[in-house]
């Protein structure tokens, strides 16, 4: 009886064993593929080392291309780092660090004038317009520009972009005697201000929105709005590199495009949860509040070209900001610019 009990115990298990071993067996059949076509699809992405200038909601269609796929779409895994400042971001093209980098294109210009063994290209025109905001520490009821007459403000660092076209707009509106303080970095600007220095400031965002709401700022003017179209952010990179790898610069162009239309028709809601995994800590109204003021000034062109008339304008702020001699303007937009990869935008290979 015992020797029969212990036979039935020992099919029992054997018949466990059998059906866990072919449950086990009918899972694997099914996830394992799934899991490694998922893995032979990521490692079949090029990855790409891209530096941004800043993290700001400035570049919002680059990060919606990050967040909705359309990098992976295209067959690119981007590698981001930020750079705090066009210069660092060329540093990074130059030296190798970085394939892709987001800056002011100024820095092509002031690459191609060293005459060095290196050159960088513009291939994408992301921004159309200054991206900073005017702030100010005391409620200013119908601001004008002279108003900044004798005042001090904030400002960004020497032969950046924000820092010239505020320069060139003060000069435009004849105000004198303001001391624009360029030499607080850019990501202790907005405590210097909370600190007490400083009567107004020249941010970007979301930090206006965010200076705005705490009641620590009152908003006063957008900087690109009044200044007019100019090309502040592009895309960059090392001319042998985009000789190298065409194909590449071809899809991360594409997945921007896609970033920015499906902005067009997402509702505020979507976007600003798109956006809020790059920007953390940052409530939901804030982001909406600060797309929402990118739209208004259109921020973003439909078609990303710099063109011969905005590297023109590009120029001659920087000649009256005395960073580029006349003598150094380059004649040719050939030389830093080729707009051959936005041509191509939508149309089949």
């Amino acid at each position: 009886m015992l020797k029969m009990k212990k036979t039935a115990i020992i099919l029992f298990a054997a018949m466990l064993l059998t059906a866990a071993t072919g449950c086990s067996s009918t899972t694997s059949s099914t996830t394992a593929p799934a899991a490694a076509a998922d893995k032979k699809k990521e490692e079949a992405l090029q990855t790409v080392k891209f530096s941004e200038v800043i993290r700001s909601v400035f570049y919002a269609p680059h990060y919606i291309a990050m967040e909705k796929g359309f990098f992976k779409e295209e067959g690119l895994n981007v590698d981001m780092n930020t750079a705090q400042g066009s210069d660092k971001g060329a540093a990074a093209l130059i030296a190798g660090v970085a394939d892709i980098s987001l800056v002011g294109p100024e820095t092509a210009i002031y690459i191609y004038n060293q005459k060095g063994d290196k050159t960088l290209k513009i291939f994408h025109q992301l921004t159309m317009k200054d991206g900073s905001f005017l702030l100010s520490r005391n409620k200013v009821d119908n601001f004008k520009w002279s108003d900044l007459g004798g005042k001090s403000v904030i400002g960004w660092r020497p032969g950046s972009a924000p820092q010239m076209v505020l320069n060139t707009k003060l000069t435009q509106e004849k105000v004198a005697q303001t001391d624009v303080v360029t030499n607080i970095a850019s990501t202790a600007m907005a405590g210097a201000f909370t600190s007490g220095k400083g009567d107004y400031i020249q941010v970007f965002e979301p930090i206006a929105s965010s200076l705005v709401k705490e009641g620590k700022a009152h908003y006063v003017a957008s900087v690109g709005q009044d200044f007019g179209a100019f090309p502040e952010t592009s895309y960059v990179a090392t001319s042998d590199y985009i000789k190298k790898n065409p194909a590449i610069i071809q899809k991360f162009v594409n997945a921007v495009a896609k970033g920015r239309a499906w902005m067009q028709t997402a509702s505020s809601d979507d976007i600003a949860s798109a956006l809020m995994p790059f920007f953390d800590g940052t409530p939901k109204d804030i982001i909406i509040q600060s797309v929402d003021r990118y739209m208004k000034q259109d921020t973003w062109p439909a078609v990303p070209e710099l063109n011969a008339q905005q590297f023109d304008t590009l120029q001659k702020v920087l000649i009256e900001n005395g960073v580029l001699k006349p003598e150094q303007k380059v004649a040719d937009i050939n030389a830093v610019v080729d707009m051959s990869f936005v041509k191509k935008i939508g149309k089949a290979e």
